[in-house]
């Protein structure tokens, strides 16, 4: 690419972001002083290899100013995750972490587990990157503690008690069976051992059960034994590294031959809650300080940041030119970027470097996780299959970016499109998409319909499409790219079942010999049954084979529950789609009290005593 006339560059804070010959975002970033921040591109000297790299693929650059740095960090943020540039160091992670969650507004609060913590008023404990751990540490507090499990809507409906009762499991608060004061104070408890104060709710238990043993209450003091094991077990679970200090997340970074890694450790109220780590192959430690910025930009845009954020060391600022004040720009980046996590997080946050022996620990603890993660990465060569797949497929590079699309319909009726998108061989839920098509059992005019929606949907554009099919189906999506005039926009492909000895499809369990095909070719590709690139594409295909079938049967229940309610007098489709947005199921809609269903959009007083009564008649 060739240097920009320097006063065509605005010399604003802004992002900028360099596109390839076909239009593809391959790198976003934000500057104080865009002018400067982008002619530093293009120095003779210096470059570190993945820019040159960059330049080398970039075809023209495109700037939106902003009228503060800290817009135009919020912006970089959006940019990256929605174009999801190919030389930005992306922060690769298909899942959301478990959280405890109570909200102490409630007279009878429930421990719930969520995914993402809300500005709601809450009370939130975490985060856990196993969910399985998470969920058994739920059941050990509800069987120790009896909290209520059910949903607020199912317990102001509710006319007996649940089996949780009769289990000894819940105190029953929906039929009045325990006080607000009783029920507080097993909250109260807890609270407290989610909050790290395990020590002072072993010492509590123990002196009532002592104090309910003297008195010969010897089933209460059974039942708070039971509930000071629990405690032990959940305690033997955690590591105390920091007694009485407060929340704070530590970073750390490992390099390896081949990579760079970064590991996180979760410090809450003093006890390290659990630990996370990513990798990155061919970065070097040149792009260490990249890597921290891009991990505070992205990381903490979904999880809510704690007050403090440990790193290794401060990186000094991208935008620091020879002549300037030195200290400057370091303080400057800090700052703002503090205040974007302030506001985040509705509270202060500090980005530090250790500060004493038990930050150095804590570093050392996330090293240790990205060092363990680096060496994981690399035996099990995730990227090598991707390498493997390009090649076998004849591609310029490695898929990154894989999305692979499967037809569902019954009858030719509620046809869905589902799309399933694979980054560094890794599936990326949070992009998984479904598409509502027209009625029809033509999967072939289903597909090339679904095309103007998807390139509708704009990019990032995958590196290769996938099609659950055979040849017509590959033809079909190939003659609406052409239509569209993208073609050779992503690379295509698409895989079919075996045949068996009569020519049908061998759709048995276990058959590891499905056919690639892709265009400019009539038979299919020569791989080898139970390879590794085969079975990957298999299980591409297989993940977005269950989740459209997934939403098309959730699809037909919607329409079944619809077409039985549109039947009932006085209930017409708007209303049907009412109900069926708001309850879910037909047993939530009897369950509905006047004053619920009166709540609800376009509903009054005498139109919601009528469906109350129909709704009980069915």
């Amino acid at each position: 690419m060739q240097r920009p006339v320097p006063s065509s560059i605005p010399q604003s804070p802004g992002v900028y972001m360099f596109k390839d010959a076909r239009d593809r975002t391959i790198y976003v970033g934000k500057a104080r002083i865009l002018r400067r921040r982008v002619l530093s591109y293009f120095r003779t000297d210096g470059q570190p290899a993945k820019t040159q790299a960059m330049l080398s693929h970039a075809a023209s650059i495109v700037f939106i100013a902003t009228t503060t740095e800290k817009e135009a960090l919020l912006l970089e943020a959006s940019c990256i995750k929605q174009h999801r540039p190919h030389y930005n160091i992306m922060l690769r992670d298909d899942k959301q972490y478990a959280l405890f969650r109570i909200n102490l507004k409630n007279p009878f609060p429930r421990l719930e587990i969520v995914r993402q913590a809300r500005r709601d008023g809450a009370q939130y404990f975490g985060p856990f990157t196993s969910a399985l751990s998470a969920r058994e540490t739920w059941k050990l507090l509800h069987r120790a503690f009896a909290l209520r499990r059910c949903s607020d809507r199912a317990m102001k409906n509710r006319i007996r008690p649940c089996l949780y009762y009769f289990m000894g499991q819940c105190p029953a608060p929906c039929m009045g069976f325990v006080s607000v004061q009783a029920y507080q104070e097993r909250v109260n408890k807890v609270t407290a051992l989610l909050q790290g104060r395990s020590q002072e709710l072993l010492t509590a238990l123990r002196s009532t059960m002592n104090q309910a043993a003297d008195a010969l209450e010897f089933e209460r003091a059974a039942v708070l034994r039971d509930q000071i094991r629990a405690v032990e077990v959940t305690v033997e679970r955690q590591a105390v590294v920091l007694p009485g200090k407060g929340d704070m997340d530590a970073v750390g970074i490992f390099a390896s031959d081949k990579g760079l890694s970064l590991g996180v450790v979760f410090v809450r109220n003093g006890v390290m809650t659990d630990g996370r780590a990513f990798y990155w192959a061919g970065l070097t430690l040149e792009d260490a300080p990249e890597l921290l910025w891009s991990f505070l930009g992205q990381y903490y845009m979904d999880a809510m940041p704690p007050p403090r954020i440990l790193l290794p060391w401060i990186p000094k600022d991208t935008d620091w030119e020879e002549g300037g004040d030195a200290t400057l720009p370091v303080v400057t980046e800090c700052a703002m970027r503090e205040q974007a996590l302030a506001e985040r997080r509705q509270g202060a946050v500090h980005i530090l470097m250790p500060q004493n022996t038990y930050d150095n620990r804590l570093i050392d603890m996330a090293r240790a996780n990205a060092r363990e993660e680096a060496r994981r990465q690399e035996l099990s060569g995730e990227t090598g299959i991707l390498e493997r797949l390009g090649r076998v497929l004849r591609m310029s590079a490695p898929p990154r970016r894989i999305e692979c699309v499967d037809v569902s319909h019954t009858g030719g009726r509620l046809t869905r499109v589902g799309m399933v998108v694979f980054e560094d061989g890794r599936a990326e839920r949070s992009q998984f998409r479904v598409y509502a098509m027209p009625d029809s059992g033509d999967d072939y005019a289903t597909l090339a319909a679904w095309i103007p929606r998807r390139l509708k949907s704009g990019p990032p554009w995958p590196d290769l499409l996938l099609i659950d099919g055979g040849r017509g189906q590959l033809t079909a999506v190939g003659r609406a790219l052409r239509d569209a005039d993208v073609e050779g926009l992503f690379a295509l492909a698409a895989i079919a079942k075996a045949r068996d000895a009569a020519g049908h499809a061998d759709r048995r369990a276990g058959n590891v010999a499905d056919r690639i095909f892709v265009p400019g070719r009539v038979n299919p590709l020569s791989l080898r049954a139970g390879g590794p690139e085969l079975l990957f594409l298999q299980h591409v295909r297989d993940s977005a084979h269950r989740f459209v079938i997934g939403r098309h049967r959730q699809a037909r229940r919607g329409a079944a529950l619809s077409g039985e309610l549109i039947r009932l007098p006085g209930i017409g489709p708007a209303t049907a789609r009412v109900l069926w947005d708001h309850f879910g199921s037909l047993e939530a809609m009897r369950a509905a009290s006047q004053d619920d269903l009166q709540r609800l959009p376009g509903i009054g007083v005498g139109k919601a005593a009528h469906l109350q009564r129909v709704l009980k008649e069915i």
